[in-house]
């Protein structure tokens, strides 16, 4: 394979560029699919896929890690929309483009193919790395809007197996992951890529006057054409190749399935995949943005953001550790661990999961900050996953002055929390209840003060047992007065807690109602037959 010509050169050399792929059968294919959906259990209709439940694991996961990689993180500028905005005249990544590339007639995406090589890719390391996060599930992108599979899918030519890595970046991370017995995921936000190259069609550029790369850029319709019988049928079918040859338990759509034309096939596909779930005798999550499914049908997926107060259904707040882009780009605007961390304990206090995002260089590697910032969050959750993993909402998800915004893109700048937002968790267990307390801010005077526990509050859980700082057995000295439960805890700080941000404390409320534990040997058995 060549070498791709230097920034601000004319493409000349295309060797690298692969045979077209010979024209898929696609009703045959789609036969296939009918024969998977006629047989059940679930039906291509609203009211059978309402019958689909959560299940327990994703209930029990909370957090897993997406893996934003791509051609887009070659010219590492802007956001993981490059691809589209360089080719818009007026918008930063034009006039970058033109600057350190050269003309667009001249030089294309297309021409990024090649240095996206990934060949200091470690599945293994990477799979390490996101145990050491903490994460219960794995979502790498399939395919982004740019219409560059990385994976194996036969109905392109542009596919990571074929240019570019020349392996199949998915199933290579996806079989390192099961390793580490991380629960595999995959999205698709194939729907775009309509839509996703049109403004090339505007100007002089490889995308309107290149035909060898039609297949590549196509269709490049207008956003307000909607698409064709034959752009949703190729849709559906990429997308049935991901489940297949995958299997992953974790779908994950973006947006623009919500278009009015994608509805009989998002039936055709969640009853397939339902079905193929219940052949494998797993569990799987079927996510998604907006209103693209009706609420039950699927996981409902809330882009940056979170949710004004519990939720009843379990869903989930994808975001990244960086502000800037999904993907790579030079001069991230990245959060902090303490802004990560308390994205987690909002999202868990009102029955949701973080989908937490890092973007690989192009040759593989993770940026070192956003190694840090897993490691960190991972570091956390040692400590003080007893109160994440397996919880379920407490009575009300938190108290404090700091207002989490409802809805999507709401993560632009810190919130902010202070040492009195506090977010709750519990988890029953055989006679008694424990009631978690979460904080991303220790309190100056080590006093903490869940108001929402006082003796004269209408939420307050009644007799505690014992209160404890997770990871340290002795209980912690705790007053109770009308305005709340005050809790001291230890000072010095246990080492590992000194670590890491915040605390989580573990209230232990017995039932009133179990018997008293069974002794496992009566005394007058003791040497008995």
């Amino acid at each position: 394979m060549s070498s791709t010509p230097p920034s601000g050169q004319s493409s000349t050399q295309r060797d690298w560029v692969p045979a077209p792929v010979p024209a898929p059968d696609t009703a045959a294919a789609l036969a296939a699919v009918r024969a998977v959906v006629d047989a059940g259990p679930f039906t291509d209709t609203w009211e059978s896929l309402a019958a689909y439940e959560v299940p327990q694991w994703f209930r029990d996961a909370k957090f897993g890690v997406f893996v934003h990689w791509g051609v887009f993180s070659v010219p590492a500028f802007g956001n993981e929309w490059y691809p589209r905005n360089s080719y818009t005249p007026g918008s930063r990544e034009f006039e970058h483009h033109r600057a350190v590339h050269g003309d667009h007639a001249d030089v294309g995406y297309k021409d990024f193919i090649p240095r996206f090589t990934m060949d200091r890719l470690d599945p293994a390391g990477l799979a390490q790395l996101f145990r050491r996060a903490g994460a219960q599930f794995v979502v790498p992108v399939a395919e982004h809007h740019d219409g560059i599979a990385l994976y194996d899918e036969p109905r392109t030519r542009w596919s990571s197996v074929n240019v570019g890595p020349h392996r199949d970046l998915l199933g290579d991370v996806l079989d390192a992951c099961d390793e580490q017995w991380l629960v595999r995921g995959a999205s698709t936000h194939r729907a775009e890529h309509w839509f996703f190259f049109h403004p090339g069609r505007s100007f002089p550029s490889d995308v309107r006057d290149d035909a060898e790369f039609a297949d590549l850029y196509g269709p490049a319709m207008p956003q307000s054409t909607g698409p064709t019988e034959a752009y949703l049928e190729d849709w559906l079918l990429r997308t049935v190749r991901i489940v297949d040859r995958y299997r992953p338990q974790v779908l994950w759509f973006d947006w623009w399935i919500e278009h009015p034309a994608f509805e009989p096939y998002l039936r055709t596909l969640a009853a397939y995949y339902y079905n193929r779930a219940a052949q494998w005798g797993r569990g799987v999550v079927l996510q998604h943005k907006w209103k693209a499914f009706p609420e039950g049908t699927a996981v409902l997926d809330v882009e940056r953001g979170s949710m004004a107060g519990t939720h009843p259904l379990p869903w989930q707040n994808d975001t990244s550790v960086s502000r800037t882009s999904w993907g790579w780009v030079e001069g991230h605007e990245h959060k902090s661990v303490v802004d990560l961390v308390g994205e987690l304990v909002d999202v868990v206090a009102k029955n949701g999961c973080l989908l937490l995002n890092i973007g690989p260089k192009p040759d593989g590697t993770v940026p070192a900050e956003e190694v840090a910032l897993l490691e960190g969050v991972g570091a956390w959750l040692q400590l003080f996953g007893e109160a994440v993993y397996g919880t379920r909402p407490w009575t009300v998800p938190g108290e404090g002055p700091t207002a989490v915004p409802q809805g999507s893109f709401t993560d632009q700048r810190p919130l902010g929390y202070t040492f009195a937002d506090l977010r709750f968790t519990q988890r029953r267990d055989v006679g008694s209840t424990s009631v978690y307390v979460l904080g991303v801010v220790r309190p100056e005077d080590g006093v903490v003060r869940v108001r929402s526990f006082g003796a004269a509050s209408a939420l307050s859980p009644g007799d505690v047992s014992s209160v404890h700082l997770i990871g340290t057995p002795a209980p912690l000295h705790v007053e109770r007065t009308d305005d709340a439960l005050l809790v001291t805890l230890p000072s010095p700080l246990p080492e590992a807690a000194a670590a890491v941000p915040g605390f989580a404390l573990r209230l232990t409320v017995p039932d009133p109602a179990a018997p008293a534990p069974r002794a496992l040997l009566l005394p007058d058995m003791m040497g008995g037959g």
